[in-house]
């Protein structure tokens, strides 16, 4: 069977390959993050992907890369990960009693072979009032999380509705992931 590496750090993408029930290893990609500016930002989240992957697949010429990144945006604007309390306050307030997008972008490369492809999600939240917003941000659950948010966490509670994938919010299509690793095995 040929060698999977996930290109990526997040224990939520690792725990979401477990559960496929591939043998894997990780090895982060070293990579900027910024989004290319000159590109719309699916295609920018997209292209973020690719380039993690491909860092990790310069060295791994006979394995399946996978490479992921996810955001989340509201009218057009990326909130980006929580970096402490008052920042994730900021971005759950924004996000109270509105419909975001959550935009998860993969990208497989094996040896000369390689596709992208990304997962658009609604996610609408109840209005939270200002002293559960709070809790919440201080709990630390949003820290380094896209939107200052984990779905499958303590922030499952916000959710009114979801319109799209349940995994790709966590952080990796799973049904659409594995079947295209599965055309590489």
């Amino acid at each position: 069977m040929r060698k999977i590496i996930l290109a990526s750090s997040s224990p939520r993408r690792k725990e979401l390959m477990q559960m496929m029930g591939y043998e894997f290893s990780v090895q982060p990609a070293d990579v900027n993050e910024d989004l290319n500016p000159d590109l719309d930002l699916r295609g920018a989240i997209e292209e973020l992907s690719l380039r993690k992957a491909g860092k990790v697949a310069e060295t791994n010429h006979d394995a399946l890369v996978i490479g992921s990144d996810t955001i989340v945006t509201i009218d057009g604007e990326i909130l980006g990960k929580g970096k402490d309390a008052d920042h994730c306050e900021k971005m759950i307030s924004m996000l109270s009693g509105k419909t975001h997008q959550v935009i998860t972008a993969v990208s497989l490369i094996c040896g000369d072979q390689k596709e992208t492809f990304s997962v658009v999600s609604d996610v609408t939240f109840f209005p939270i009032d200002q002293e559960e917003i709070h809790k919440y941000a201080l709990s630390g659950e949003g820290f380094d999380k896209a939107g200052a948010y984990a779905i499958q966490g303590y922030a499952a509670r916000f959710i009114k509705e979801i319109r799209g994938d349940y995994y790709a919010i966590i952080g990796l299509p799973f049904s659409e992931t594995y079947r295209r690793i599965q055309k590489y095995l």
